[in-house]
């Protein structure tokens, strides 16, 4: 545990539900070295219907996911000791594209930021409603759950909705959940100028509370660094004022 961490920075109550988990329950692995946080997200998450999974250090959490352990979600602690959570996402996400959600004491949008920019899907600073954590996570599981199966192209691009793969001059792309979602959509109608709100709702809800720019912006940033990587031509275009489109 942290030095000066007290009692678990979960804020509200966790009513019971009734009877068994129902089948098809979200399989949900946190990680974080706080073992009273570990055994107080366990108790509220499986109240609500979830599958808790634990691991207190970073290399526990890789020992699951490389063992094949069934995983639909990962919340992740940025500050542990050892390896960071920061460095285990970026870990992760060479091989796998589970939805990631990334707590932190540190708030600051240049925290949030950094944590996007390493693969998170989401960021929720500590401390957090259990409320709020259980719709992101499962807005997290909706959208990696969706599957419209006509392929998309444009120019050298290609995306798959149905196996969920995505690559350019027939290099495959390592997206994450939320950078796949945002080039399927600009993929759906390209040379279209989707406005900034509009991407937020599409990829984040309606009622989302991720509705900052800047958010958006750091999975803009990180969709184009993989699609224009070995000198490739922009596609995902900036149209100032309004928001982005895929253009040639």
């Amino acid at each position: 545990m942290h030095p000066g961490r007290g009692a678990p920075e979960v804020i509200g109550k966790s009513p019971a539900l009734p009877g068994e988990q129902r089948s098809g329950a979200p399989r949900v692995l946190v990680v974080d070295d706080d073992v009273s946080l570990l055994a107080s997200l366990e108790l509220a998450l499986g109240r609500r219907g979830f599958e808790v999974t634990k691991a207190s250090e970073s290399d526990e959490a890789v020992r699951q996911i490389e063992q094949g352990a069934p995983i639909d979600l990962i919340v992740l602690d940025v500050m542990m000791p050892g390896m960071s959570g920061l460095t285990l996402c970026r870990l992760l996400r060479k091989y796998t594209s589970i939805p990631i959600l990334m707590l932190s004491a540190r708030d600051a949008v240049a925290d949030k930021v950094e944590g996007l920019r390493s693969g998170a899907d989401d960021y929720l600073p500590k401390p957090f409603d259990l409320d709020e954590l259980v719709e992101r996570l499962m807005a997290l599981r909706r959208r990696g759950r969706e599957n419209t199966r006509a392929v998309r192209r444009f120019a050298d691009v290609v995306l798959d909705p149905a196996t969920w793969t995505a690559a350019r001059a027939d290099q495959p792309l390592a997206l994450t959940p939320t950078e796949f979602r945002l080039l399927a959509h600009l993929l759906s109608s390209p040379e279209t100028v989707f406005p900034r709100e509009e991407l937020v709702r599409a990829i984040w809800g309606a009622n989302s509370v991720e509705t900052d720019s800047n958010t958006l912006e750091v999975h803009i940033a990180n969709l184009r660094q993989k699609l224009e990587q070995g000198g490739r031509s922009r596609v995902v275009h900036t149209v100032r004022g309004i928001g982005y489109a895929m253009k040639g």
